[in-house]
């Protein structure tokens, strides 16, 4: 059978496949199907804390690699892709990080501010809050990034995964609506820093060691797509209250935050745009941003900082709005490969090959692509 060879076929089928297919049965796990329910009792399989019964959760290994994995699996890519990385490029990955996160954030900044000033910020067109555009837009889905990046970009492609770390979860919206309660989250950045780092050291350090962890540059990439859609319920696309400014939300990010990352790339003289566009989509953990926002409303009511009726506004949209930026995850997990791929051919038609770093010297496309043959 030539599984891998027919999954190939598929643009970005290495990940795109196993996302979906994660997805797909994440959303079997959610409807709770009698009759799966009651094999998934027959042969023992515990239930969880919600008192449901899921293939994804039977606990052990299985549930480890195939639900819980994507955290560990991640972690391992970045470690090896770290080891292929000399010191050089490491700066060139933090210049690249810096970009896109200043990009993404200013992208998404400045859609949610547009939309609060002319229309009502919490409730908007759509039901679209300010709370939910910044929160989708500015933070970008890591994993998937890193997935994009490992097939269609280079090593400082990747490594600029490090800095985007820093726009997880709620610290930029929170600072962008004045309810900052946190510092500046730098043990995130140093928590996804220092696999990349130590795998740098190493690598660089031993030519064997080096050798040993390329493989693992692609090997997780499959794995931790899987864990990732089964995260994701596509089931989401029939709720009539929230799908429309759901596709919108994702649509946004899509769109906006990937043409702010170009132009910003194009000003600091990058040639490829793999990287802007691989991070033009919607994070899973800003889903609990809406959630974190209220909390942090409440305990600014309690200190004077704002009205109650304000705080109680923004507990008020928490629940749409975490619906909304759901649905922007699973929306930009389709596009966001979409998009990954007409920029990488776009740019090979023009002699830009995004897996090959500027400083090295690059192959003409046709050449290249008589290499791919031969394999």
């Amino acid at each position: 059978m030539k599984i891998k060879q027919t999954i190939e076929k598929v643009p970005g089928g290495l990940m795109v496949v196993p996302l979906m297919l994660g997805a797909l049965l994440n959303t079997i796990d959610q409807m709770q199907i009698p009759f799966i329910v009651r094999f998934l009792q027959f042969i023992g399989a515990p239930e969880t804390e919600e008192g449901t019964y899921e293939f994804l959760m039977l606990g052990g290994f299985s549930q480890e690699l195939f639900k819980d994995g994507a955290l560990v699996l991640i972690a391992l890519f970045l470690f090896c892709a770290g080891s292929q990385m000399n010191l050089k490029m490491g700066g060139k990955a933090l210049k690249k990080g810096l970009l896109l996160t200043t990009a993404k954030y200013l992208s998404g900044l400045v859609v949610g501010i547009s939309f609060g000033y002319f229309l009502d910020p919490m409730e908007g067109v759509l039901g679209l809050s300010t709370v939910a555009i910044i929160a989708a837009m500015t933070n970008g889905n890591g994993g998937m990034y890193a997935a994009l990046t490992s097939q269609y970009g280079n090593r400082s492609d990747v490594g600029g995964v490090a800095v985007l770390s820093i726009n997880d979860g709620p610290f930029f919206t929170m600072m962008s609506l004045g309810l900052l309660g946190a510092t500046f989250p730098f043990a995130t950045f140093l928590a996804v820093l220092l696999p990349i780092g130590i795998g740098m050291l190493l690598g660089n350090l031993d030519e064997d060691i080096r050798r040993f962890l390329k493989p693992g540059e692609f090997l997780p990439v499959p794995f931790f797509a899987f864990a990732l859609g089964a995260g994701m319920n596509f089931a989401l696309f029939f709720n009539p209250e929230v799908v429309g400014a759901g596709i919108v939300l994702g649509l946004l990010t899509t769109i906006v935050t990937g043409i702010g990352g170009i132009l910003v790339f194009k000003l600091f003289k990058e040639r490829s745009y793999i990287a802007p566009v691989a991070e033009a989509s919607t994070a899973g953990n800003a889903v609990g941003t809406p959630a974190a926002i209220a909390a942090a409303a409440a305990t600014s009511a309690a200190a004077g900082g704002m009205s109650e009726a304000e705080a109680l506004a923004y507990q008020e949209i928490a629940n749409l709005a975490q619906a909304q930026i759901s649905l922007s995850v699973l929306v930009t997990a389709m596009l966001c490969p979409i998009a990954v791929i007409l920029v990488d051919r776009y740019q090979r038609k023009r002699g830009i090959i995004g897996t090959i770093e500027d400083e090295e010297v690059e192959e003409p496309p046709e050449v290249e692509k008589a290499a791919n043959d031969n394999n």
